[in-house]
């Protein structure tokens, strides 16, 4: 019979094992050893059960067991010690409480993400965002900062992945029940659970009860509205990750991010935790949080909307993940207009305003939708990208928000990603670098960073370092068999034709992985463009390759399905299967063990389409060499010391099936003639693969630092966090009406401000040419309209220029106002120009508004530039001058 309730029951822990239940409710176990080596010794059969984790662990524990736990001195000691650890991690001074600007940080962030990957005991993730959400929370516990996560609970979590017989990839929905994960309910002082509320058309509501994971010393807020005083449909918000059509996605955003704000209020008037400085929003589902604040500013401050915007914007980070514009949600207005309508949410706030900060107004944009990517933007005074490369691109990508810049000018900038070491590093691995520098040294390595602490991988011997690499690979080996074995038997085959599965890859065969979702740009089957070569390098007699593939296609992506299907079916041939597998329901439990065991980490997506890519970052971290394509990371830190570049067809435009020929040709190219003869040549009287080991060394010395999710959270705080803070605190309400106030009379005069006329009055160019080293003197004569040399900066912007004329790299150089204004309003301005560049050079001359309160000139998108040049080759009526 089926039960009609289900429900938890726990055993009651003798008080000496009281500290367990703090240390199973602190996701700090996932990535600390000694913790998990714990619970593992509490009944190691039962831990296996578990997978891995401590509140599954301790809610199946026998009685007895427990009472001869309590009694067993050695066992309490451990357990002492632990607690210990864990109460001084969370509330000792760490890098944040030293940092020598502390009083100018912010006392509180809050970061909102639409999906949070801290372990698979919380499968509240679905790929890279989420992961990437959580090694920032990690990170920012280990290092200090006062953090505050904020998402939501899916009940249903991310789809599981199994396979049909034929390999098509078949998506579940397992039932996840709060408490059997490790969160607790957030309560009042009462102790009645703490909710937020949302209004809905036509009279109805949206409640959310707020759970509370803690991420070592980060709290990590998620709401769920499986609440019983919702009715059918609300409940059904919070249901499945990145699930539903457009109504209920818009309704799921609406909560993480009006919903989210009021979440953290509540906790910060529960806790005492201090009150978020800055707002952090990871890609645009969170965008609405800055629509509540306009609000909370409206109501509790007194302040109309362009003031209110303004005073949100200076606390806020918007950070964009996709360079693929169908990777943002786009609502239709009308939906949008309906929810936040009349008798519906924010009823106070102007609609047509909200519909304003969504709108794609600009070159190319479509008139009817709301843009999530483009509210963040605008309600964010700093934004930026991934990766330097995905900096450059998002910059193109989102120009319209600024007309008459350059690209290059776009207030975008770049954070490059990072990963949390702890969380993906092998346990070998960190065994190893505490057995040869030191276990306090390898710990700071890992959370801290830091070039001096992994220079000492250098003193690390190569049979060391060989045999490491060797382990993981038959520690893979066996997972992959185990996993193999589980997913034949769920496409339907017995346990009698499964005799096979006991010899698929070999612990001393070179080991590519590939693991990631599935959208068409990362390109699955790439490798599989040219079978027969593919085949060829697997059955290699002398030097034979191993692949190992996972990967997740979206549940309404049938396109992606199919490249599954087709990379299944090739594994699945006698011939090959023992050489290349498809592990299905890739995860964090998965990704854990697949990083340290393979030997290269291969990704090839379409350039510049890949934002980051931080899989291969955890794959280096385990001493394994990428593969890959220039783009996101690699594109920004490759050298050919440690590891290999795929060399990209750019410029074919729409060929893309001549491109993957190409692309595909380089890759096989490049594991044929250089990865597989240097992991097999062994010709050095010491039998290693010498010159193979040393690119494990250079990978962990060079790229060891560079790529940990600690060297991001730092970045951060000093380049966004702390600068949003001060700009937060400098903004009162006086100063947010006088910036609103401002920035409406500039724009206002702003089709009036224009550049007349450009003159050169010393050492003018002879002959269109002119030497190093000289200056010119530039005159300049503008028109204001009623603005001043207060409101605005003029600019000679100088470089080199391209055949088009267009200046590339170019430099500013302030000019400064010395005669006006005339009777018509008109201002000269001069300054000095400094050739000191050689070859093709030109310049020209902009007007920017200026205000102190401005993070960027291009803020308000504003810029006014000569159009055309007059016969003498001086400026007039906006003209440009161009020397070469």
């Amino acid at each position: 019979m089926k039960a009609i309730r289900r429900f938890t029951v726990r055993p009651v822990l003798p008080e000496p094992l009281l500290p367990l239940a703090d240390l199973a409710r602190n996701l700090r176990w996932s990535w600390h050893t000694e913790t998990r080596e714990l619970f593992q010794s509490v009944d190691p059969e039962g831990w296996q059960a578990a997978g891995g984790d401590p509140v599954r662990l301790l809610g199946a524990v026998s009685g007895p067991r427990l009472e001869e736990l309590a009694s067993d001195r050695r066992f309490l000691r451990r357990l002492a010690v632990v607690a210990a650890d864990l109460d001084d991690y969370v509330h000792g001074g760490r890098w944040y409480q030293s940092h020598e600007d502390h009083a100018e940080l912010p006392a509180g962030i809050a970061y909102f993400s639409p999906e949070f990957g801290i372990t698979a005991a919380l499968p509240q993730y679905s790929g890279g965002l989420g992961i990437l959400a959580g090694d920032h929370l990690k990170a920012a516990s280990d290092l200090g900062v006062p953090l505050i996560g904020v998402g939501l609970l899916y009940r249903h979590g991310y789809f599981r992945q199994s396979l049909s017989r034929d390999g098509w990839q078949q998506e579940h929905y397992p039932v996840l029940d709060p408490n059997e994960l490790p969160v607790s309910l957030l309560r009042d002082g009462e102790g009645a659970p703490a909710r937020v509320s949302l209004s809905l058309p036509g009279g109805r509501a949206l409640h959310a009860h707020i759970w509370q994971a803690r991420v070592g010393r980060v709290p990590l807020l998620l709401l769920d509205s499986d609440v019983e005083d919702n009715d059918a449909g609300a409940r059904e918000v919070t249901d499945r990750l990145y699930g539903g059509g457009s109504d209920h996605r818009l309704l799921q955003e609406m909560l993480l991010g009006i919903g989210g704000v009021r979440a953290v209020r509540a906790y910060c008037g529960i806790t005492g935790h201090p009150d978020p400085e800055v707002f952090h929003t990871n890609e645009g589902h969170a965008g609405f949080l800055g629509l509540e604040r306009i609000r909370e500013l409206e109501g509790e401050q007194g302040l109309g909307f362009e003031a209110a915007v303004e005073a949100v914007r200076a606390g806020t980070v918007f950070t964009t993940h996709t360079p693929v514009p169908a990777g943002i949600d786009r609502f239709d207005r009308s939906l949008v207009a309906r929810h936040f309508g009349p008798g519906a949410e924010l009823a106070a706030l102007p609609v047509d305003r909200i519909l304003e900060l969504g709108a794609e107004s600009y070159p190319g944009g479509d008139p009817g939708v709301f843009n999530m990517a483009v509210m963040g933007l605008r309600l964010a005074q700093r934004a930026n990208g991934v990766s330097t490369l995905h900096g450059a691109v998002s910059r193109g990508m989102f120009a319209g928000l600024w007309p008459g810049f350059d690209p290059a000018d776009v207030p975008i900038t770049s954070v490059t990603n990072g990963v949390h070491a702890p969380t993906w590093v092998a346990p070998e691995v960190v065994r190893l670098g505490a057995r040869q520098i030191g276990a306090g040294r390898t710990e700071d390595a890992l959370s801290v960073g830091g070039s001096q602490r992994w220079d000492a991988v250098a003193d690390i011997g190569d049979q060391d370092i060989w045999d490491l690499r060797r382990v993981l690979r038959e520690q893979l080996v066996q997972e992959v068999r185990d996993r193999l074995r589980a997913s034949w038997l769920q496409r339907g085959a017995a346990e009698a034709e499964l005799g096979w599965v006991d010899s698929v890859l070999d612990p001393d065969v070179l080991t590519i992985g590939f693991a990631r979702r599935v959208p068409s740009y990362k390109r699955l089957t790439l490798m599989l463009r040219d079978p027969e070569r593919l085949r060829a390098l697997l059955l290699d007699p002398d030097r034979p390759v191993q692949i190992v593939v996972a990967g997740k296609a979206h549940p309404a992506d049938d396109g992606g399905k199919r490249l599954v299907q087709e990379l299944v079916r090739f594994s699945d041939d006698p011939r090959v299967r023992h050489r290349i597998v498809f592990l299905p329901d890739y995860g964090m439990a998965m990704a854990q063990k697949l990083y340290p065991g393979c030997d290269v980490w291969l990704n090839n997506p379409l350039r510049p389409l890949e934002a980051c890519g931080t899989s291969g970052m955890k794959a280096a971290l385990n001493g394994c060499l990428n593969l890959s394509v220039l783009d996101g990371w690699w594109d920004e830190w490759f050298e050919p010391d440690f590891g290999w570049a795929i060399p990209t067809a750019d410029g074919l435009g729409t060929d893309e099936d001549r491109r993957d020929d190409l692309e595909a040709g380089a890759l096989y190219e490049l594991i044929e003639d250089r990865v597989a003869p240097r992991f097999y040549d062994r010709a050095g009287r010491s039998g290693l693969p010498v010159r193979w080991i040393e690119m494990v060394r250079r990978t962990l010395v060079s790229l060891g630092p560079k790529v940990l999710a600690g060297r991001m959270v730092r970045e951060y705080v000093e380049r966004l966090y702390a600068p949003a803070a001060r700009a937060h605190r400098a903004l009162t309400a006086d100063a947010a009406r006088d910036l609103a106030w401002w920035k409406g009379r500039v724009r206002a005069a702003w089709p009036r401000v224009t550049v007349e006329h450009v003159e050169a009055l010393a050492a003018a160019p002879v002959g269109g040419t002119a030497e190093l080293g000289a200056t010119l003197t530039l005159r300049v004569r503008v028109a204001l309209d009623a603005l001043t040399p207060e409101d605005v900066e003029v600019q000679a912007v100088a470089g080199r220029v391209d055949p088009q004329d267009v200046i590339q790299g170019g430099r500013s150089f302030p000019l400064k106002p010395t005669a006006g204004p005339d009777l018509e309003g008109r201002w000269m301005y001069e300054g000095p120009l400094a050739l000191d560049r050689t070859g093709p050079y030109g310049y020209t001359v902009r007007i920017l508004p200026a205000h102190p309160m401005l993070a960027t000139p291009a803020e308000l998108g504003l810029v006014a530039a000569p159009v055309e040049t007059d016969a003498a080759g001086d400026a007039g009526a906006g003209g440009g001058v161009l020397l070469r």
